[in-house]
């Protein structure tokens, strides 16, 4: 069996302030993991919450982005789409500019260092103000490695507010991709789609609920980015062993494999071939699946393509 982390990858569906290192957490006073993992959400939550307020530099900015890049790139991640709370951080440290240049910054220099191709998503969360997403589509729109928006966060709140930002950002080029049908049903991914004007669905787990959504998802192409560990973690699948990826994948759906930023990538696809027995072929598929499903330029898509290729063809 090949070494997956060398596998060439796209990650679609990963949040920066997630991947902070432990170790930068602690030099910077902040709360450490817990022993053995989170077990709940709030845990979760809670922790994360801490580690988002211990950024409050453009340096603690950079750092984190720079980082980032060095460990994608040591687990076989060739090109990275990013989600970044931009609003969010810039109302919180009085500056909205600052945490999105400092992140662009520090993806351009990790981007050069670890021979990465990095883009970001900007999100917003439901439950905030839809002023605060039409902050957040004016920063995309200022910046060209700033390729589109979406919608975070608890489904129980509806996406419906937004329907104006979204059409805005549609009209204006920007990529639409949302969080939906995680917790939430059927009914949160046909929002995503019609209001939304999703091009990919955020998890999408939920679709397996609706054979009609199934469907109309395959035919529409709408990749889901699944993130399996992180689904386990925040207590929304028992185990592994019982998430539904397999069925997504014999329902005929285009299914990539992601983080959330609660794992490494590498590691992600070592527990599916732990877990389900999945082999290099398999997992070459679901890397292409996330090079397809990417918004990479055409010709980095067929290089990347070319790389996968070429690791399944080497002993």
């Amino acid at each position: 069996m090949r070494d997956v982390r060398t596998l060439p990858k796209a990650h679609l569906h990963v949040h920066l302030e997630s991947t902070v290192r432990p170790a930068t957490v602690r030099e910077w006073g902040g709360p450490p993991e817990p022993e053995g993992g989170f077990t709940t959400f709030r845990q979760f939550a809670d922790q994360r919450a801490k580690v988002r307020e211990l950024l409050t530099t453009a340096d603690r900015f950079r750092r984190v982005a720079v980082e980032f890049c060095a460990d994608e790139a040591a687990q076989g991640t060739r090109y990275v789409e990013v989600t970044f709370t931009a609003a969010s951080h810039g109302e919180r440290v009085g500056d909205p500019e600052m945490p999105l240049e400092a992140v662009l910054d520090g993806l351009a220099e990790g981007q050069a260092r670890f021979g990465i191709e990095c883009r970001v998503l900007l999100d917003h969360s439901r439950r905030r103000p839809v002023e605060r997403m039409w902050q957040t589509y004016k920063l995309a729109l200022r910046h060209e490695r700033v390729i589109g928006i979406g919608v975070a966060g608890e489904e129980s709140y509806p996406l419906a507010p937004f329907a104006q930002v979204c059409d805005a950002a549609r009209d204006a080029g920007l990529h639409l991709v949302h969080h939906a049908g995680e917790a939430a049903g059927a009914a949160s991914i046909r929002e995503a789609i019609e209001v939304g004007h999703a091009e990919r669905l955020g998890h999408g787990i939920r679709v397996l609920d609706d054979a009609a959504l199934v469907a109309e998802v395959r035919e529409r192409g709408l990749p889901l980015e699944v993130c399996p560990f992180s689904n386990v973690l925040l207590g929304l699948v028992p185990s592994l062993a019982e998430h539904p990826l397999p069925r997504l994948r014999e329902a005929g759906l285009a299914v990539t494999v992601n983080t959330d930023g609660e794992t490494a990538l590498g590691e992600e696809y070592l527990r599916l071939r732990e877990v389900f027995g999945y082999g290099d072929a398999e997992l070459a598929g679901f890397a292409r699946a996330s090079i397809d499903a990417s918004f990479a330029p055409e010709e980095l898509k067929a290089r990347l393509r070319t790389d996968v290729d070429t690791w399944l063809a080497t002993p």
